[in-house]
């Protein structure tokens, strides 16, 4: 006979918030687990510096932490998550004045980040990719921050125009001129 615990789903983002904000350390440590390799990636592409990453990396869990006793479930976990990490890329922006150009080595950098997707890859899915991530950095800040959230962390326009500050027609507009300049680039 079938255990019947084993056939329930994972329990989500949210009744995981609620478990750790009552006090289940688990119930945080699963909600790190399951967002900190897609959280860290995005950061990697936004910053390309994997040691500036990973400090903000860093500094975005902590705030979660700071503000366990304040969350609310008014939105999803992923979307606060995403808000917080667009938030602090932001003043990371906003005290470094512009946007420095990538080290030399960043394309290395980011080539040699795992991807736990796909560990069979195939060096025509890696041209693929390392395509994708150049084309990915010819476009605007804006552009590519919108194509991230929607692409790797799958979030509707909403969910985005509410971590970026801007509506959803804006949302739309972006992410349809990124994909316009991304066709572009990948099929000339």
């Amino acid at each position: 006979m079938p255990d019947i615990a084993s056939q329930q789903e994972p329990p989500g983002d949210d009744a995981l918030m609620q478990a750790w904000v009552a006090g289940d350390v688990a119930a945080f440590e699963t909600l790190y687990r399951r967002h900190r390799d897609k959280l860290y990636r995005f950061l990697v592409r936004q910053l390309r510096n994997g040691a500036l990453a990973e400090e903000v990396f860093q500094d975005i869990w902590q705030r979660v932490i700071a503000a366990r006793a304040d969350w609310k479930p008014d939105a999803m976990f992923t979307t606060w998550l995403y808000r917080i990490a667009h938030n602090r890329l932001a003043d990371h922006w906003r005290a470094a004045q512009h946007r420095p150009p990538p080290p030399e080595d960043a394309d290395l950098r980011t080539a040699r980040i795992v991807d736990p997707d796909s560990p069979e890859r195939q060096r025509s899915e890696f041209e693929q990719r390392r395509q994708l991530q150049l084309a990915l950095e010819g476009l605007p800040d804006e552009q590519r921050e919108v194509v991230l959230l929607r692409l790797e962390q799958e979030l509707t326009l909403e969910e985005i125009g509410e971590i970026t500050g801007v509506g959803r027609e804006t949302v739309k507009s972006r992410l349809r001129y990124a994909m316009d300049k991304l066709r572009t680039l990948l099929n000339p």
